[in-house]
């Protein structure tokens, strides 16, 4: 189902829940998934010893993909034409990550209609980790 910019009002709001429980072994599978087997992310003893964090954390792109995936739930695949965050603070193993997105801006562009989204991911203590923006296109 395609969302149609009829259907939106700006302030609108989405919130999801994106993850209950971050495991470690969901980082791994990202690591894996990526390539990115940067030790911070999968190596304990590196990550407090040499870094001197208390363990290890998410890779900031799984938090950004996580995010962008309640975008993409709201506005449909293939929509988004502009999407970028800020990594804001650390996801640990533990965390329980909700988004939320409010539309900011609906306009026609060389013709297209467009959406402007402001989104935040939190974790269970409601402490931002990812801020952004976005830019859908829309169905009139």
């Amino acid at each position: 189902m395609t969302l149609k910019a009829s259907e939106l009002n700006v302030g609108d709001t989405r919130s999801e829940v994106l993850v209950e429980d971050l495991k470690r072994t969901q980082l791994v599978m990202y690591a894996g998934a990526s390539g990115d087997y940067n030790p911070l992310h999968t190596d304990d003893l590196f990550t407090r010893e040499v870094a001197g964090y208390p363990g290890v954390f998410a890779h900031g792109m799984l938090t950004m993909g996580m995010t962008g995936r309640l975008l993409t739930d709201w506005v449909g695949d293939g929509r988004l034409t502009k999407y970028g965050v800020r990594f804001v603070n650390q996801v640990w193993p533990g965390d329980t990550l909700t988004s939320t997105a409010e539309l900011t801006e609906l306009r026609t562009e060389d013709g297209q209609h467009l959406a402007d989204f402001t989104v935040t991911t939190v974790n269970q203590d409601n402490m931002p980790v990812v801020t952004g923006t976005a830019t859908a296109r829309l169905d009139p």
